[in-house]
């Protein structure tokens, strides 16, 4: 089977999500197809209400090292035989979304999610850089699915964003945090991290 004409349609990441309105929707099962088929080899794309979305430009290393800064961060708090912090694996939400979030907390299950992948996160946290427009209309996809914490790392304005109390496709509580400030999240209400040890180290 070619899947020539749903590759052709694939969105970047970085054009306003509003170009969706354009292509054509494709469901989870057609998109797990694509996938197993090899039609994105190499390629870092992720499923958001029924659109493919592909990451067009290069990981820049502020972005990287972000990532890898909340990775230890969420590591350290997170109790690693109740929790799996994931790293740019997918989520099963919907007949329509399957993201891959930077960073998810999940539970930890006894076959490390073989059958399928998780179909929810304790916390889920984007890094943003290039991609701000993009991540915080995925919170519509996150809020949808019922995710209670979801997080951006806004690496170009120096902030974590924090959206939390899911409505409908929208989350009705949202909070700026800045260097010096500290939070804790809501799967772990005792342990707080502090926003720098989140963001990348400035020379």
């Amino acid at each position: 089977m070619s899947y020539s004409s749903r590759t052709d349609s694939v969105v970047p990441v970085e054009d306003d999500m509003a170009t969706a309105e354009t292509v054509a929707h494709t469901t989870r099962e057609e998109y797990v197809r694509m996938v197993e088929a090899g039609a994105f080899e190499g390629r870092r794309v992720e499923l958001i209400d029924g659109v493919i979305y592909e990451r067009m430009t290069p990981q820049q290393s502020p972005h990287a090292s972000a990532i890898r800064r909340s990775l230890r961060a969420l590591q350290e708090i997170f109790p690693l035989d109740e929790y799996v912090v994931d790293v740019q694996l997918p989520l099963d939400l919907s007949s329509r979304d399957m993201p891959e979030p930077d960073l998810a907390v999940v539970l930890r299950e006894a076959t490390d999610y073989y059958a399928s992948h998780p179909a929810g996160a304790v916390l889920v946290v984007e890094v943003s850089d290039t991609t701000l427009r993009h991540d915080r209309k995925k919170g519509r996809t996150y809020a949808r699915a019922g995710i209670q914490d979801y997080w951006i790392v806004n690496v170009a304005r120096d902030v974590l964003e924090v959206y939390r109390d899911p409505a409908g496709d929208a989350y009705r509580r949202q909070q700026i945090l800045h260097r010096g400030e500290r939070i804790a999240p809501l799967g772990r209400p005792d342990a707080p991290i502090a926003v720098e040890d989140l963001l990348p180290i400035r020379p």
